[in-house]
């Protein structure tokens, strides 16, 4: 499933993926009745993923209260996601995707150019997933800083 047949109102692409948190593995359909914030960030330790999640962290109890789970994703090992969310106390899991299957089935394998090397890498993109597994909202080429508060705004207009 490409970028192009991930449209707000269809629904969600199914995914089963090894966690870290509270959890082993997390299935989307376990989690049907609640919203999900599903972010991808490119990798784990580095500024602009930790600010977001950072970000993601103080404002977790009110997404809580507006009936949302927050789900991290990344290529990272759960070695270093564990790592990671322990050094910032991130109360939400986050998804190891070392076989790049949950990226691939979301498009946010992007092609980047950083000191004239060329190389595949996560493009910062969130999905917002309604009660009944729909897809509520797409954003790519995410910007950390102020991400989560926007995303709480929409989660809130949700019913």
């Amino acid at each position: 499933m490409s970028s192009e047949n991930i449209v707000v109102g269809q629904d969600a692409p199914q995914f089963q993926a090894a966690a870290y948190g509270q959890q082993a593995s997390i299935s989307l359909k376990d989690l049907l009745g609640k919203i999900v914030v599903l972010y991808f960030y490119p990798k784990d330790d580095t500024p602009g993923c930790t600010t977001e999640g950072q970000e993601f962290t103080t404002l977790y109890p009110e997404f809580q209260a507006a009936g949302a789970e927050i789900l991290g994703v990344s290529r990272d090992s759960l070695a270093s996601h564990e790592k990671f969310a322990c050094k910032y106390h991130f109360p939400f899991p986050l998804l190891a995707d070392t076989d790049e299957k949950l990226c691939q089935t979301f498009d946010v394998l992007k092609e980047k150019n950083m000191y004239g090397k060329t190389s595949i890498g996560v493009e910062r993109s969130t999905f917002i997933i309604d009660r009944q597994g729909k897809i509520a909202y797409v954003e790519r080429k995410v910007k950390a800083a102020g991400h989560a508060a926007a995303m709480l705004d929409l989660v809130k207009k949700l019913p």
